[in-house]
């Protein structure tokens, strides 16, 4: 196992290494004027699916009013004759609007990638219990290890210390899988020639907006009387403590889709800027100078990927504690008792 690890670290870092350098080397030998390296390019959302050896290029998926339309691609698309591309987007060739696009995206599959992969190890791992493995004895193999170390991980120390000890058991898988997917999504994006899923605002926002319903379906009684008639507090306080409140339940999975989506980005942003110093030395002194410089800016884009690596897991690890606070947090019964006779004693005190 530590073999293969090795073997596919050495192969990322040497298709890190040839890649841009050859590229270097051909755009000087190219009459084209057009950048290399298009940074917001490598960062959005595609049509095609980037790989090693070329794209794939997605299916298209298009309602205009109630009538679908499927395509293999944009190509195929465009060479129907039905869609054309103006500067306002696509539309239908006799001027009709697009009402709904339900298209592949490179996003998304790395969105699938992430689940997939959480789907298959989860799989994989309870198919090893159930065999009697980690269960009737000790776990087995670096990958089984892991797992365990990873699941003991979030249930014990994110779903059991922020959650109520009565409830936390039933939170335990989203936990995981959100744990899991958002890790898959960040390293797979680490790739060259890879997307980084999480640095698409709408897919962070629709894993926020998962922990958000989760939370507000997870509240008690206590939740929303702390929401709506804060207990415990003079009556006129309410006026501002509840609007306070309801912004509040928005701005927390808010927060949890922006933090994951900045950082992301930036990291993305950061390497292929970085790299694209090479195509800059080629330009201004040369292919040679811009190609053994290369071997600089490539070992420090190297050092930043383990960095990068790191704070993948950190990235996952804070979104899934932060759901596991906000869900604790709804999920818990407040002691109005104890509240309102620590009111009542301080008003009491003041009287006297």
């Amino acid at each position: 196992m530590t073999q293969i690890v090795r073997r596919v670290v050495a192969a990322v870092l040497f298709l890190l290494v040839l890649n841009p350098v050859l590229l270097a080397a051909d755009q000087t030998d190219s009459e084209s004027e057009e950048p290399v390296i298009d940074v917001m390019g490598k960062v959005a959302d595609h049509d095609y699916f980037e790989t090693a050896v070329g794209k794939i290029y997605l299916p298209r998926i298009l309602f205009v009013g109630s009538t679908p339309y499927f395509y293999s691609s944009t190509k195929s698309m465009l060479e129907s004759g039905e869609f054309t591309e103006t500067e306002q987007g696509l539309m239908r060739a006799d001027g009709a609007m697009i009402t709904l696009d339900m298209s592949i995206t490179s996003h998304l599959v790395y969105v699938w990638l992430g689940l997939l992969f959480t789907l298959f190890i989860t799989l994989w791992a309870g198919r090893k219990y159930r065999s009697g493995t980690g269960r009737e004895t000790e776990p087995k193999g670096v990958l089984f290890n892991m797992f365990e170390v990873v699941f003991v991980f979030i249930r014990d120390d994110i779903a059991k210390e922020f959650i109520p000890h009565n409830k936390y058991e039933k939170y335990v898988p989203y936990l995981f899988t959100i744990f899991m997917a958002i890790g898959f999504m960040n390293m797979v994006g680490l790739l060259p020639w890879a997307a980084v899923a999480t640095a698409d605002l709408t897919v962070t926002a629709t894993l926020a907006a998962i922990t958000f319903f989760i939370t507000q379906f997870s509240g008690t009684k206590d939740h929303w009387q702390h929401v709506f008639v804060f207990p415990g507090v003079p009556a006129w306080t309410r006026i501002i403590l509840t609007p306070v409140e309801i912004i509040g339940l928005f701005t927390k999975p808010f927060a949890l889709a922006i933090r994951l989506f900045a950082n992301m980005l930036s990291g993305k942003i950061m390497i292929i800027s970085i790299l694209g110093l090479i195509f800059i030395f080629t330009d201004m002194f040369g292919a040679a100078i811009g190609a053994t410089s290369g071997i600089v800016w490539v070992a420090l884009t190297a050092a930043i990927y383990f960095l990068k690596a790191l704070v993948a897991l950190i990235q996952a690890y804070v979104f899934t504690l932060l759901s596991a606070v906000f869900i604790g947090m709804a999920a818990e019964e407040h002691h109005h008792e104890h509240d309102e006779t620590s009111v009542a004693h301080a008003q009491d005190v003041q009287i006297q």
